[in-house]
């Protein structure tokens, strides 16, 4: 980086130093643990009772040296920066709602537990209950590449909370997930493409909703995407958001195109729309969450809904690696 020119570039310049850092991180990272087992195995050697506090003792490292060898998997290009995730409601009425809600609790706590930081975006309420859609970002190292493991269709079973029979219901939601470009970043986007229309928050929704008479929706008619923007004080900034968050998702779309045509190479097929299930939370009549693409599963599910979701991403990510999914 010292070599004469390298700042010519800048934007260039800016994103190899950001390689180097992070690389250099997960350097140290890894040779703090290796020199905390060798201190280990060095005590072990001296005093064999000790072995009862060492394996204790490197509980914790066992936990950072996976997450070390969770890092390396993180190979796309967008992989190792923030995110911006979309949850919708789809099929199942006011219950696939209360599910929208649900999964946005569910990963706001995931992100706080892997040490993201996330701020809600939008979030419109729904009928009766839940939410029809929420955006939040999400900011930290591996942050879309975490999240992207979780793209797709997620279905829920369980006792309706809304159906004086207690009948059993299946309700659906999918998430989005796209790489949150940084703000000197661009997609070009022509503005004949675009129908913007403004309009006044929804009072609904309590906590999740930033009452405002400023939100933005902007559609993008080649596409059909629609993004919305509701938790900034001014209409010029809810654009700004909401056009960052477009941009963002056009890049998204480059990169699913890309994986379609891998698939395509492959002979695989995979459906990257609405209609592909990649999850199922069984809450009745037993509990189950079971990921459909690896088969990775757990019976725990109230904690995979207060955002133990680890395991599925690193089944998800090895599983792609071994070229077993797209």
């Amino acid at each position: 980086m010292g070599a004469p020119g390298f700042w010519d570039d800048q934007r260039e310049a800016a994103r190899i130093s950001s390689e180097h850092a992070r690389v250099t991180r997960r350097l140290d990272r890894y040779n703090r643990l290796r020199r905390e087992f060798e201190d280990a195995r060095e005590l072990y050697e001296m005093d064999p009772s000790l072995e009862p506090e060492l394996r204790a003792q490197l509980g914790p490292v066992a936990e950072e040296l996976a997450r070390l060898q969770e890092d390396a998997l993180f190979d796309g290009d967008y992989d190792p920066g923030d995110a911006v995730v979309s949850i919708n409601a789809g099929t199942g009425g006011t219950d696939a709602q209360d599910w929208a809600e649900m999964m946005l609790r569910m990963y706001l706590r995931w992100s706080a537990d892997r040490g993201f930081q996330t701020e809600l975006i939008e979030a419109s309420p729904g009928e009766e209950a839940g939410l029809k859609s929420a955006t939040f970002t999400v900011k930290g190292e591996n942050a879309y590449g975490a999240y992207k493991a979780e793209r797709g269709v997620h279905r829920l079973v369980r006792q309706s909370p809304f159906d004086s029979a207690h009948r059993r219901h299946t309700a659906f939601a999918q998430v989005v997930a796209a790489p949150l470009l940084p703000e000197e970043d661009e997609v070009e986007i022509d503005e004949g493409d675009l129908r913007i229309d403004t309009y006044r928050a929804s009072g609904a929704g309590g906590q999740h909703v930033n009452k405002t008479d400023s939100a933005v929706r902007i559609t993008h008619i080649p596409t059909g995407i629609v993004v919305q923007c509701q938790n900034e004080r001014s209409q010029a900034s809810n654009k700004a958001t909401a056009l960052r968050i477009l941009m963002s998702r056009l890049a998204e779309l480059q990169v699913e195109e890309r994986e379609a045509e891998i698939a395509r190479e492959r002979g695989a097929t995979q459906d990257i729309g609405f209609g592909s299930q990649i999850r199922s939370y069984v809450l009745h009549p037993y509990q189950m969450v079971k990921d459909h693409r690896t088969g990775f599963e757990v019976g725990n599910a109230q904690g995979v809904l207060d955002g133990a979701l680890d395991g599925f991403v690193r089944a998800y990510l090895l599983a792609k690696a071994a070229g077993k999914i797209v």
